[in-house]
């Protein structure tokens, strides 16, 4: 049976050990590791330790005791749970240490890619659809015009590529993350995957942001455990943010050779959620070398990763991919990117009248009156300077400004025509040459 968290089918726990479509001695030397590791005598700390359910756990433990790697230490444990505990053989020690010497790996059992790519489908980015009201609701802080939701709405419904470009300062970062919060709703992520006996770990607390779940009333008849399988950490849909940092490499499976275990990629990690690639144009890397590496996920949603050996294998892609860059499409990319980047948005600089409504929100959050004489020797003698060229960051900058002088000079928040000239000689550096 199928059960729903939320609005997402959640990933059934596994009820028997032959659910869990895993090599046996791979489970078995986990047991062994994180007994070993964390020092764990009861079936039922090691359960929550590997993430399984107890009956499954224990068919663990008792496969182990089969091949005389664990014992019953015959004695029932203290606190009077009745509950009985074991302990490695010698012949457990010794394979235990073979184990971490292949790998470090002990804790959550992973799930095997397979199983995996079907929890992607049920929770795939693809699956959403986003209304306008929705889209209001979560960029509701910024001012935009109708058109450019009209363009916004149907490319994230979509679940396909974003490319978004235009002059810097006029929130294409702000509006990427208004994409995100429009979302809402909760995914399952895979604390670690298995493939071909490897084992990847995918959940990381830096991208994803776990949902906290109500614990057990032990008098309550209803119980919510048990409704997922644990090996899952419940999310909000992920959000990978990189910039000029970004490198091919860090699209690659990172190895530990100390664990000797692999660390996910950032896309596999943002998996059913957003994959925002900002500042494009300023990476070490060419543009198109960036996206020409994104080509065949975005057209096939799929990902080929490589192991250590050099086995290639296919991984879901299942992400929004938002490219963010300040530079003109075709100064970067050429025509055969370009087709495979689905929705191309131009985010412009306001209109006087959104301007003039951005300045009035900023200075009512920041608590500075407005002056009529200020605002108009703003847009008579200063933007005409600048070819009268609005940009979104500009009112926050001049208001903050202003602040910072007014706490300086001892005075209340104001705003005036001499406030505003020194305000503007900091967010323009005068063209002149330095001698060195």
């Amino acid at each position: 049976m199928n059960m729903e968290v939320g609005n997402v089918i959640a990933p059934p726990a596994p009820k028997r050990l032959e659910d869990m479509q895993l090599p046996i001695v791979m489970m078995r030397d986990i047991v062994l590791k994180t007994m070993f590791r964390k020092n764990i005598d009861t079936v039922a700390e090691l359960a929550p330790n590997i993430c399984l359910p107890i009956p499954v756990t224990q068919e663990l433990v008792d496969l182990a005791r089969t091949q005389k790697l664990v014992e019953a230490t015959g004695s029932m444990q203290a606190g009077g749970t009745g509950e009985m505990g074991y302990q490695l053989t010698d012949a457990g020690k010794s394979r235990t240490l073979d184990a971490l010497a292949q790998s470090e790996y002990f804790g959550a059992m992973p799930v095997p890619l397979e199983v995996y790519n079907e929890q992607v489908k049920r929770q795939s980015i693809r699956n959403i659809q986003i209304t306008r009201e929705q889209l209001v609701g979560a960029m509701g802080h910024l001012v935009l015009p109708n058109a450019l939701l009209d363009h916004l709405g149907p490319a994230v419904s979509a679940g396909r590529s974003i490319l978004m470009y235009g002059p810097p300062g006029n929130g294409k970062s702000s509006i990427s993350n208004g994409i995100r919060d429009a979302m809402g709703d909760k995914i399952f992520v895979p604390r670690a995957i298995e493939y071909a006996g490897q084992v990847i770990t995918v959940y990381d607390p830096i991208v994803h942001t776990a949902v906290a779940e109500e614990a057990d009333d032990p008098n309550s008849l209803r119980r919510t455990s048990g409704r997922f399988d644990t090996r899952y950490v419940r999310c909000d849909r992920p959000t990978v943010i990189t910039g000029g940092e970004l490198s091919l490499s860090m699209l690659d499976l990172v190895y530990n050779p100390t664990a000797r275990t692999y660390q996910a990629p950032l896309q596999l990690k943002s998996t059913g959620g957003i994959f925002i690639v900002d500042d494009l144009g300023r990476q070490a890397e060419p543009p198109q070398s960036l996206v020409n590496r994104w080509i065949v996920p975005l057209e096939e949603s799929k990902d080929i990763l490589a192991l250590q050996s050099g086995e290639k294998f296919e991984v879901p892609f299942d992400t929004l991919v938002i490219f963010s860059t300040n530079f003109h499409p075709n100064e970067i990319f050429d025509r055969a990117a370009l087709r495979r980047i689905f929705f191309k948005i131009k985010i412009d600089g306001p209109e006087q009248e959104d301007y003039l409504k951005i300045f009035a929100m900023v200075a009512k959050k920041r608590g500075v009156p407005l002056d009529q004489d200020a605002l108009i020797y703003l847009l008579k003698e200063k933007y005409p300077t600048i070819d009268n060229i609005y940009a979104n960051y500009q009112p926050i900058f001049l208001i903050d400004q202003m602040i910072a002088i007014c706490e300086f000079e001892g005075i209340p928040y104001q705003m005036s025509p001499e406030l505003i000239d020194r305000a503007w000689a900091n967010m323009f550096v005068k063209e002149e040459v330095i001698i060195h």
